[in-house]
């Protein structure tokens, strides 16, 4: 029987979709040479190895080091393109609006704390909203090679604040990326994930 090995997974819109706030040379660049050279590293670093053949969540419950910082970037950025949407600019409704508002008072200053936590990562990494036992949200900032299912947590929302995810259309401004990013948020994958046991 022959193992697969991970494959870039496709992007859920065209590359052009995200324009203007992403731009297609955007995500040549962090889709078509980042997201892939984690694929291409972590599938080196199985290649061999028991860990062949196992998902990227099998991976991440028992690997460490290189092996674990490559599948962690491999799913987060995956979970992060279906974060956005060419259809974006909404508000979320239902449960999720409602844990938002008990958790930070209302839809605005939400994305104003997020906002906050984005810029304030120091690290190159991630932030995240994440699911807090049934019904509330909490938000999170993880370093580069960390993702929050490791340990137990539901994302529902990813900002990449790595320098590549923004340098491309906003050079050195990850304020710009930040606000711009609110345009092309997929409410209902958030709502989705969000729900889902």
């Amino acid at each position: 029987m022959t193992l697969m090995a991970f494959e870039l997974p496709a992007l859920p819109y065209d590359r052009n979709a995200l324009e203007p706030h992403l731009s297609a040379e955007a995500l040549n660049h962090h889709y078509g040479r980042i997201h892939r050279s984690h694929v291409t590293a972590l599938n080196a670093l199985v290649e061999g190895t028991a860990l062949r053949g196992k998902s990227l969540e099998e991976i991440l419950n028992v690997s460490f080091g290189r092996t674990f910082a490559q599948a962690a970037e491999v799913w987060n950025h995956a979970f992060y393109w279906h974060c956005l949407t060419p259809k974006g600019d909404g508000e979320p409704t239902g449960a999720l609006a409602d844990a938002l508002n008990r958790a930070f008072g209302d839809i605005s200053t939400f994305q104003q704390a997020f906002h906050v936590s984005a810029m304030n990562n120091e690290s190159a990494g991630w932030t995240w909203l994440l699911r807090s036992g049934n019904d509330s949200v909490e938000i999170l900032n993880t370093g580069h090679g960390d993702t929050p299912i490791a340990h137990g947590r539901v994302p529902l929302l990813a900002f990449d604040v790595h320098e590549h995810a923004y340098a491309v259309d906003y050079g050195d401004s990850r304020r710009c990326y930040l606000e711009s990013l609110w345009k092309v948020i997929n409410w209902d994958f958030i709502a989705q994930s969000f729900t889902t046991p």
